[in-house]
Formats: structure tokens, C-alpha cells, sequence
């Protein structure tokens, strides 16, 4: 697969990242992949939180050997562990909760900045995939700090409320060291995706905000509250699967559309 100029193009790992819990993270992680995968994309999701919530989503159970622990620690190939999500063009690399421990290994580590990094070599070089999404931790602990610094890109979910606004400037704080430090240069904060948006003058004033200071990253599409979209994960199902014609799965694939305009060059 070359692109016009004739040169192979590279995979584009993106980090689904923010250090706020219960803003959309893994949600938007989830639906975004299937929804890229749906649109012919092949795909490749890697839940790196041990709650393993993107992993439940996809209807995945995993054994502890057959999650990311082993890749991050030198053990297994990370391109041993993918296995198929069983929707078309979309593979996974679940997690477990044996993630939980293996920040206290890693930060022993002299590599525990470039262990995901390290680990992802052969998946850059195979380019099989078109995108990686990497579903992070909510915290800024080692396995966040890692995704940061093996990604290209990160899109950070915000839920319209005004504490999300903190989290937002956490993570630019955290991207901004990793780039001046030399880490991941590379590392470029891609966009804004507003979740659980209803029409109150609280949420639309934090939209205001957003837009006022970053007006080029926030997507023009909002996932709006659903109740629909928050039942999905227990049916093992995408919001496209569980409710194809609501608004929340209309908005995710709006915003599927939307990162990939965005990405044509």
C-alpha cells in the first residue's frame, strides 16, 4: 500500500488520552476505532488500562499472559498479541488487571519511558494497519507517560464541565515536557473531542471557552448524553451496533468522518 509520492505510508498511533476519569475515554476509543474499522480502515485498538473497559466493550476476555504485560516487559512480541475484534478491519490487544503492577516494574526501569515505544517496532515497521489507538489510563502514571511517548498524535475527550477543563490543561503540561525533553519531539496534540454534551448553558459555556483557546483542535461534532451509549459496553457492543440509528452513534461516525478529513494529508 504507497501512497501518491510512490513511499509506503506510516501507521499513525494515536493516544486517546486524559488524566480525568468519566470523560468518554474508552468510549470514545472504542467507537471511533469501529467506527474507522467500518469505514475500511484496518485497525488496530491497544487497551492499555487495566480496567480492561475497551476490551469488555469489544465482548474480549483475555487470560493475564495474553495481555500487554508481557510486551512491555520484554517477554513476548507485542505483534503476538493482537487478535481479531471480531468486527471486520478492526484487531485489539486486550488488557487485564494484571496491568495494575506492572507501573511499579516499569518505573524500576531506566526504559520505562520508551517501553511502549520499544515494544511497538515491529508494528511500525509491519505497516499493516493505518491507525493504532491507544486507550491510556485515567491517570499520569507510567503507562500514560509510555503512550506519550510512543504516539504521534493525542485526541483528549472532554466532557462539558468545567473540572475537565483542568484535566485538558494537565495533559498539554505533561505533552509539552515529553516534547522538551527531547522524549518524543514528534508528539502533537491532534484534537478535542466534546462527550456527554447536552444543550445547558453550563456546557455551552465550556464549549465557549474551549473554542476561544483552542479553536483549531476541537472536532465540530459533540457526542451528546446518552444513555444508550452507556449500555453498550455491558451487551459487549459498540454504540453503532447496540443503537445504529441514534444520535450518539450518528455523532461518532460524524466524528469518524471528520478524523478523517483531517487526516488526508
Amino acid at each position: 500500500m504507497q501512497d501518491e509520492s510512490g513511499r509506503m505510508p506510516r501507521v499513525k498511533v494515536i493516544a486517546i488520552a486524559n488524566q480525568k476519569g468519566g470523560v468518554g475515554k474508552t468510549t470514545t476509543t472504542v467507537n471511533l476505532s469501529a467506527a474507522l474499522a467500518a469505514r475500511g480502515k484496518r485497525v488496530l485498538l491497544i487497551d492499555m488500562d487495566s480496567q480492561a473497559n475497551a476490551s469488555g466493550t469489544l465482548g474480549i476476555e483475555v487470560e493475564s499472559d495474553q495481555s500487554l504485560y508481557p510486551a512491555l516487559i520484554g517477554e513476548v512480541l507485542l505483534e503476538d498479541l493482537i487478535r481479531p475484534a471480531r468486527r471486520r478491519n478492526l484487531s485489539i490487544i486486550p488488557a487485564h488487571m494484571d496491568l495494575s503492577g506492572v507501573e511499579v516494574e516499569l518505573t524500576q526501569s531506566d526504559s520505562h519511558l520508551t517501553c511502549m515505544y520499544d515494544a511497538m517496532a515491529g508494528l511500525r515497521r509491519s505497516n499493516y494497519f493505518d491507525y493504532v489507538f491507544l486507550d491510556t489510563p485515567p491517570s499520569l502514571g507510567v503507562l500514560m507517560t509510555s503512550a506519550l511517548c510512543a504516539c504521534d498524535e493525542v485526541i483528549t475527550p472532554m466532557q462539558c464541565e468545567f473540572l475537565s477543563l483542568e484535566g485538558l490543561s494537565k495533559i498539554l503540561y505533561v505533552m509539552d515536557q515529553i516534547r522538551e525533553n527531547g522524549v518524543n519531539s514528534r508528539l502533537k496534540h491532534e484534537g478535542i473531542i466534546m462527550t456527554m454534551y447536552n444543550n445547558t448553558k453550563l456546557a455551552n459555556e465550556v464549549i465557549r471557552q474551549v473554542q476561544t483557546v483552542l479553536p483549531d483542535k476541537m472536532y465540530k461534532t459533540w457526542i451528546p448524553r446518552s444513555v444508550r451509549v452507556a449500555e453498550s459496553p455491558s451487551f459487549g457492543r459498540t454504540i453503532m451496533e447496540h443503537d445504529p440509528f441514534g444520535t450518539a452513534s450518528l455523532a461518532y461516525q460524524a466524528v469518524a468522518k471528520e478524523f478523517m478529513a483531517r487526516h488526508r494529508n
